[in-house]
């Protein structure tokens, strides 16, 4: 009897500690998204599960070429969708979310590729309808096939403390192009950005790392001032 009576003491207290471990892994080091939408095809399909890297983002700089999870800066998702979570089953599955075991629908957070990051300079397009960051052409071998860099032209320089943000399906991708009109002129505020998506975690074909743009690293960092 005593120790039936010890283990039932003990259960409660190993679930707490559990779920405190969940918590705080949630918070400061990965959270886990699945992927809604098809805006970043090939590079990520809808129903891929990733895993985003929230420790990195808070210690070291976003990079151009990396895949960026990040809370909706401007309405460019419109209104948030009504809970339809309801009863218990309902509740648990938010409690599920909340401590990082189920994926987060993602409902108001997107996620797109870094392009320009504070001073950068990104123009659509060149005489070859390549993207240019700083004056120099880059290559997307991540772009959708048959995608152009981008059906609009633009030319923005990138203000400190913001990032510009494209998806890979550039023909299916509402992103930092269609929000110049916005109050932050389609830039990205890094205080928005949750972490990097790090890797794809399910389904099992699926699973892989993912890796920045082969060109985008290699450019200056700023413009000149």
């Amino acid at each position: 009897m005593t120790r039936k009576g010890s283990l039932l003491r003990e259960i409660p207290i190993i679930i707490g500690s559990a779920l405190i471990v969940s918590i705080i892994v949630k918070t400061f080091f990965l959270h886990f998204f699945f992927i809604p939408t098809g805006s970043m095809e090939n590079t990520l399909q809808v129903g891929d599960r990733i895993a985003v890297n929230k420790f990195g983002a808070l210690f070291s700089e976003i990079k151009r070429g990396e895949i960026v999870v990040f809370a909706d800066p401007d309405n460019w998702l419109g209104q948030a969708p009504d809970d339809q979570s309801t009863g218990l089953l309902g509740q648990g599955k938010n409690l599920l979310i909340t401590i990082g075991v189920v994926p987060d629908p993602a409902k108001q957070y997107l996620i797109k590729r870094v392009i320009g990051v504070g001073g950068d300079t990104v123009i659509c397009c060149d005489d070859q309808d390549r993207l240019t960051v700083n004056g120099k052409s880059i290559t997307e071998p991540y772009v959708y096939e048959n995608d152009k860099a981008s059906e609009s032209n633009f030319n923005v320089t990138v203000p400190e403390g913001f990032i510009w943000v494209m998806g890979d399906h550039r023909g299916a991708s509402s992103d930092s192009r269609f929000h110049t009109n916005d109050v932050n002129a389609g830039m990205v505020p890094l205080s928005k950005v949750v972490g990097r998506a790090t890797f794809i975690v399910w389904p099992i074909s699926n699973l892989d790392f993912l890796e920045k743009g082969s060109d985008l690293g290699k450019l200056p960092v700023k413009t000149a001032p």
